[in-house]
């Protein structure tokens, strides 16, 4: 195993680190020399900048991103019973939310060629108990928010974006536009450490336009208080710290500089498995720009877990992101749902695999990635 091959990660954050160290690191001693660890100057100052980077009116900062997709789904005055519809094919928080709220989640596939939510879903799974969509921007682009946006309206139900993958992104419809996350009732995001705005541990945010919505929210995630000691309504505790937002306020001046590095890697990837018959590099939405929170090659005809394992040998990280649909998790388990229900979700979760991708890749780096995938499928013909 060469050097180079070693340093390959699914992420670098050390070498991410290692590039602004010196203003990471007084930022946070500035913190903990401030003693405002909690609600602090600089999460104040985080909430404002984010909020004008996104062109939004109002940032709520909380814990991580589960909570977000809580707190909105709370702040909107969902009720037990009440049915939130999300795609099958993401990660497990958005249904587990959704499930521990007592609200009904009803999943549906996705569109093959995004991994987004399929709109052309939604319509069959609309009952009169249905009160909210929640799309989700996954592996970097936007869900197709024109059609999912007028399917809403047409049936008063609220949208909810998860966009902890997608921080970033253009929508560009012919309807709507804005940042990820912007355009619905509420969008979320996370800010774990892997993400592409991520801190040094948990953290998360919501996003609104509505002053209203913004105003439940803030009181939501601080107990329901609207004064000290005085709870309006029944809330949870879910705050970002100041060390986590001074991080983030340091990450987000970097934000555009680090999607356009990762499209950069993107790139690559495209041109080097262009003539590839047994890999489709990820399809660009033409009403999305894309972030590459992950790059996420769909194989054919080939052995998918066998070319993760071939990779490992050759210190080449991959990922598989999500081996097992929501639909057919022992969680989420269902009557109405059975294997077969959503094909292109399945078919998605059998055949996906996810190449390195941060914004620290080299091109040697590319190369040995590229050729080592490219290598195990000539050994397979």
């Amino acid at each position: 195993m060469t050097e180079a091959t070693k340093q390959i990660q699914m992420v670098d954050l050390v070498a991410q680190y290692e590039s602004m160290k010196a203003e990471i690191d007084q930022a946070i001693l500035n913190v903990v020399q401030s003693s405002a660890y909690i609600n602090g100057p600089e999460v104040r100052d985080f909430q404002s900048e984010l909020e004008a980077y996104l062109g939004v009116k109002h940032v709520i900062p909380c814990a991580n991103g589960t909570d977000a997709l809580q707190i909105a789904m709370m702040a909107l005055g969902l009720k037990p019973g009440d049915e939130v519809i999300a795609p099958s094919f993401t990660f497990v928080a958005t249904a587990e939310v959704i499930a521990l709220l007592g609200l009904t989640p009803v999943l549906v596939d996705a569109d093959p060629h995004t991994f987004n939510l399929d709109p052309a879903c939604l319509e069959a799974a609309i009952t009169p108990k249905t009160k909210a969509i929640v799309p989700v921007h996954l592996f970097g682009q936007c869900a197709n928010m024109d059609e999912i946006m007028d399917i809403a309206r047409k049936h008063n139900l609220y949208v909810v974006e998860d966009t902890a993958q997608a921080i970033g992104a253009d929508y560009c419809g012919a309807k709507y536009s804005g940042k990820a996350g912007t355009i619905g009732e509420f969008g979320t995001t996370s800010f774990f450490p892997s993400k592409n705005l991520g801190c040094y541990g948990d953290g998360g945010a919501l996003f609104t336009n509505d002053d209203k919505l913004a105003e439940n929210a803030r009181y939501i995630a601080n107990h329901g208080m609207k004064v000290r000691y005085y709870h309006d309504m029944i809330g949870v505790n879910s705050r970002l710290d100041s060390i986590q937002a001074a991080v983030l306020r340091i990450k987000l001046r970097r934000l555009s500089d680090y999607n356009a590095a990762r499209n950069k890697a993107a790139a690559y990837y495209d041109s080097a498995f262009a003539d590839v018959a047994e890999l489709s590099t990820p399809a660009r939405a033409p009403w999305s720009t894309h972030v590459f929170h992950q790059y996420t090659l769909v194989t054919h005809g080939i052995d998918r877990d066998a070319l993760r394992d071939y990779l490992a040998e050759k210190g080449v990280p991959a990922m598989v992101y999500y081996p097992v649909p929501l639909h057919m998790q022992k969680a989420y388990k269902d009557p109405r749902y059975n294997e077969g229900d959503f094909p292109h979700t399945e078919q998605l979760s059998a055949a996906v695999i996810s190449l390195p991708m941060h914004t620290e890749l080299t091109e040697d780096q590319l190369a040995l990635i590229t050729h080592s995938v490219k290598e195990f499928i000539r050994n397979q013909q």
